[in-house]
């Protein structure tokens, strides 16, 4: 089986999508499917390699525009990639217009699959005129994936009239092996505790990107004695640097910037709960949370009413309160440092909630749909 996917960029600085395609990417690969990962370049130097066990290839690029890669050259690579090999179906990453565009110009025979990960939020009027083509897309696909039930349900942009049999939900897995502690990042997990002085460390990552709300996070540290490690980089770091500052936060704070994969087990195995303090459902799942709960950490995140909160069930692996409340969300953090027992008892919660979440698990579900899709066509 061969497959060509779409997975919009690959590199540090972009998020959950992008990861996802990856651990995607390799797990079929580990079974045998021949996978190409087709991403745009962040400049205008491509490169075509092997990653694992898959082949990524990435097409020159202008930047971005609207939070879409340019790359004319994208398009142009997929056709290529088709004609040096057939494919026997493209797999399509949600929202991503340029994948859309390409997929119009590859042969119509091949079977489609799209993962949907969330609605289009920001660009609200460009949706006006982009939501027509993307209503056709998706209602020609052969199969729509989503993470969560939650996704359908809170989706005002999935056609109502797709069919149930073409509506799949595989939850997204993860690795969690490398967040296993070893001599060096023990080592770092205790420099991270020194730096609270005795404070309650309250950890939280990610782009800092409007989404993400981690001013409402900073805002919460007024209601609560907790020292907090933010972790990330974006373009907004140094306004909530700023805002630190001006409410005298920067003693309580560290912006770490962006942290190693080598290091990320370090910086969750020192806090004592993680939170997702994320504003708009752009933020439709958060494997982040996924990775703290792995360490037997509980988490505070906000009430989206997506996957965020099928990720993070309240009351059992943690809490979630209402969106852009920066009270609540510091009474929360200062109720669960303030009771170990509960603290510990979310956090093991947590733990066992992530054996659903699997890269196996993923994986052997992705190549069921696909071998039921290529049955069907054949």
């Amino acid at each position: 089986m061969r497959v060509l996917q779409f997975g919009r960029f690959w590199n540090a600085q972009h998020g959950g999508l992008e990861r996802h395609v990856a651990l995607l990417a390799q797990g079929l690969a580990a079974q045998g499917v021949e996978v190409v990962n087709l991403v745009a370049a962040t400049g205008r130097m491509g490169s075509d390699e092997t990653q694992g066990a898959y082949r990524l290839v990435q097409a020159p690029s202008f930047g971005m525009a609207y939070g879409t890669a340019v790359s004319p050259a994208l398009p142009l690579k997929a056709l290529a990639l088709h004609r040096e090999q057939p494919f026997d179906l493209f797999h399509l990453h949600l929202p991503d217009p340029l994948s859309h565009l390409t997929s119009m110009l590859l042969p119509g025979n091949v079977p489609r699959v799209l993962s949907w990960h969330s609605d289009i939020v920001r660009q609200k009027r460009l949706l006006r005129l982009y939501q027509p083509f993307l209503s056709r897309l998706v209602r020609q696909a052969d199969a729509l994936v989503v993470a969560t039930q939650a996704h359908f349900d809170s989706s005002t942009q999935i056609p109502d009239d797709v069919p149930l049999a073409r509506r799949h939900v595989i939850p997204y897995g993860l690795d969690y092996t490398p967040l296993q502690l070893d001599t060096r990042t023990m080592a770092l997990r205790d420099e991270l505790r020194r730096r609270a002085r005795g404070r309650g460390l309250v950890f939280a990552m990610g782009r800092h990107v409007y989404y993400k709300g981690f001013e409402v996070l900073i805002d919460a540290l007024v209601h609560t004695d907790a020292y907090l490690v933010l972790g990330g980089d974006g373009p907004l770091r140094a306004q909530l640097e700023q805002q630190a500052a001006a409410m005298g936060l920067s003693d309580r704070m560290f912006f770490s910037g962006r942290i190693p994969e080598e290091d990320l087990a370090a910086y969750f195995h020192a806090c004592d709960l993680f939170c997702l303090p994320s504003v708009e459902p752009s933020e439709a799942f958060g494997l982040v949370q996924l990775e703290a709960m792995a360490c037997g950490k509980p988490v505070v995140c906000t009430q989206l009413g997506n996957g965020v909160n099928v990720v993070n069930v309240h009351g059992q692996t943690g809490f979630a309160v209402p969106v852009r409340d920066p009270v609540a969300f510091g009474q929360c953090i200062a109720r669960l440092l303030k009771d170990d027992a509960l603290r510990h008892q979310l956090g093991a919660q947590a733990l066992r909630h992530t054996e659903q979440y699997s890269v196996p698990a993923m994986t052997a579900s992705h190549i069921r749909l696909y071998q039921e899709l290529l049955k069907t066509r054949r």
